[in-house]
């Protein structure tokens, strides 16, 4: 054995080295117990009151996350009723807008009926007065070519005939009674 050795077991007697002597174990324990009431009544509460705090805080952040999260989910479904009211609306302006639509064509093919059976109208009258215009016309010709035809007849006949002067002279006379 080392000097070292000897000089332990010397000082200790002949006991365990690895337990201590009895004075130490007494001043140790007076020792912990000092540091054990410290810890307990000095360090222990502030170490409660950080580890407080930050529990409340993390539920007061949990707290404005959930309310956070119950705004949004309510402003989503506000902007989802909104938009399903928008395009109920919109469907509301188009069918009123086809029906408009629908309806303006009808009034207008009825204008356009309307219109064409006046113009029809107009034109079956017109080809009325212009066969009107076109009878008298013709008549009025036929019946001065009727005249030229007549009265070359007659000149020639009157030429030939001295009856004819005394027919002419008859006619005369009555166009002159019918004057009077």
């Amino acid at each position: 054995m080392t000097p070292v050795i000897h000089e332990i077991m010397r000082t200790s007697g002949s006991a365990n080295p690895l337990v201590p002597a009895p004075a130490d174990l007494i001043w140790s324990a007076v020792v912990f117990a000092i540091l054990l009431v410290f810890f307990w009544f000095k360090v222990l509460p502030n170490f409660k009151k950080n580890i407080d705090a930050r529990t409340e805080a993390i539920e007061g952040r949990l707290a404005l996350a959930e309310k956070a999260q119950a705004e949004a989910a309510a402003k989503t479904a506000n902007i989802e009723a909104e938009q399903a009211e928008a395009r109920a609306e919109a469907a509301q302006i188009r069918e009123s807008a086809r029906a408009e639509g629908a309806a303006i064509l009808a009034e207008l093919k009825e204008q356009a009926s309307l219109e064409a059976a006046r113009m029809t109208e107009t034109a079956k009258k017109q080809i009325e007065a212009e066969r009107q215009s076109a009878i008298i016309s013709l008549r009025t010709e036929v019946g001065a070519l009727a005249i030229d035809l007549a009265s070359s007849v007659v000149r020639n006949n009157l030429k030939e005939d001295k009856s004819a002067s005394a027919i002419v002279d008859g006619f005369l006379a009555d166009l002159e009674k019918e004057g009077k």
